[in-house]
């Protein structure tokens, strides 16, 4: 479980980085809003993917479940 949220978070710094390069929105000069938004935007992703991974491996045992 700890393994797999450590990768889940991994995976989310890394689109969350990407994101952030590619963002095409003029840079705002205040630094503590820079890491505000890259650290919401990281939440956000970590999120988004936790609900995705976890549910499906949620909807996945109950199908094994109904199988046997």
């Amino acid at each position: 479980m700890k393994k797999t949220l450590l990768n889940i978070l991994t995976i989310s710094s890394i689109l969350t980085t990407i994101g952030f390069i590619l963002d095409g929105d003029p840079k705002v000069p205040s630094v503590l809003l820079r890491f505000t938004e890259f650290f919401l935007l990281l939440g956000i992703v970590f999120l988004f993917l936790s609900i995705i991974y976890f549910g499906s491996l949620f909807i996945k045992r109950n199908f094994q479940k109904l199988i046997n």
